[in-house]
């Protein structure tokens, strides 16, 4: 975001605003960035890897991403060894940095897009209203279809529920591609 620039008014932590308003908020954030960058870590890569490094990949991505220079940016969280680049790590850092409210709000926008798409090819998961996270009506979709390519293997419940992937299920043929799965958080500004 523009350093001489004021805030956004209702920027706020994603989490304490509806879903309406991350969304008018975030086309006033891309109006005014100076950069945005998105990263996608896909559900093979986090079964891979898990769900931090994957994570961090993501936040890689979004990095290369911005293409524009920087030297320094800001993080929600703890500091990570291993990202490449100089940081500052903020804990709870969407509810007191306006960049890092920024990108939680674009992140969180792009997530329940894509989760709404995935929702419209597999309805059965809910996917438009849980975004991903394991409510009942979800469990209840799992129990009675199956996991489909997006859903993540390594995830405990998943695990041990013993679900299998079965590639000649209805759910396999209205897939779309696990790489448009993205973490939550993990978009970047400057």
């Amino acid at each position: 975001m523009p350093a001489d620039a004021r805030a956004i008014r209702g920027v706020d932590d994603s989490k304490k605003l509806t879903g309406a308003d991350r969304e008018t908020l975030a086309a006033r954030i891309l109006e005014r960035a100076l950069g945005v960058g998105i990263g996608a870590a896909s559900v093979r890569e986090i079964d891979r890897v898990n769900i931090y490094h994957a994570a961090v990949l993501a936040m890689r991505r979004a990095l290369a991403n911005l293409h524009m220079h920087f030297d320094h940016v800001v993080i929600d969280g703890n500091p990570i060894r291993t990202l490449g680049v100089e940081h500052t790590a903020v804990v709870g850092g969407d509810a007191c940095c306006h960049s890092i409210a920024c990108a939680s709000i674009v992140a969180k926008v792009t997530r329940d897009r894509l989760m709404r798409a995935l929702a419209r090819r597999h309805p059965h998961y809910r996917w438009e209203t849980n975004a991903g996270y394991g409510t009942a009506e979800h469990q209840a979709g799992l129990a009675s279809h199956g996991l489909t390519p997006h859903h993540r293997r390594s995830f405990s419940p998943v695990a041990r529920a013993g679900l299998t992937f079965d590639p000649t299920s209805k759910a396999a043929a209205l897939c779309v591609p696990d790489t448009m799965f993205i973490t939550p958080d993990v978009p970047s500004f400057h």
